[in-house]
This record gives C-alpha cells, sequence and structure tokens, in this order.
C-alpha cells in the first residue's frame, strides 16, 4: 500500500511540474503572439501610407512638384529668386 501512495504522489508532484513549465510555455506564446499582433497593425498602416503615396504620385500636383524640384522647371511668367554662392 505504501509503494502504491509513494507511485501516485510522485506522478502528481511530476504532473505539477509538467502544468507549470505549460503554462509559463503558454505566457510565453501569448506575449509573441501579442507583439506579432502589434507588428501586423504597425505594417497595415505603413501599407495604407504607401497606398496614399501612390495614390498622390499619381496626381498633376505631384507631377509639377517633381518638375520644379529635381528638373529645376518653372511655369510661364514665372521668376525664380536664387542665392548668390
Amino acid at each position: 500500500m505504501f509503494g502504491i501512495s509513494l507511485i501516485v504522489l510522485i506522478l502528481m508532484l511530476s504532473l505539477m511540474a509538467q502544468s507549470r513549465d505549460l503554462q509559463e510555455s503558454l505566457a510565453g506564446y501569448e506575449t509573441r503572439a501579442e507583439a506579432l499582433s502589434q507588428q501586423i497593425e504597425d505594417e497595415k498602416a505603413r501599407t495604407e501610407e504607401i497606398e496614399a503615396l501612390k495614390e498622390y504620385m499619381l496626381t498633376d500636383e505631384y507631377a509639377e512638384e517633381a518638375a520644379r524640384e529635381k528638373l529645376g522647371l518653372v511655369k510661364e511668367n514665372e521668376i525664380i529668386f536664387q542665392e548668390e554662392k
């Protein structure tokens, strides 16, 4: 009878230890899942920003701005002032 009680006690202790380990693993996985969810939200926001920029780049306003900044073009009857170097 004592031997059976001892075996049952050892089994219960090992089950309790495994249960504790599983709970720690679960907490780690939950933390990782939250971090990944936040990363997904950040990437969705970044995708929206990129889509908005893409739409802006298709406008005449962007084409005019790019022509002015990169090519140095001006409108008719427009005067450009530059600093002396």
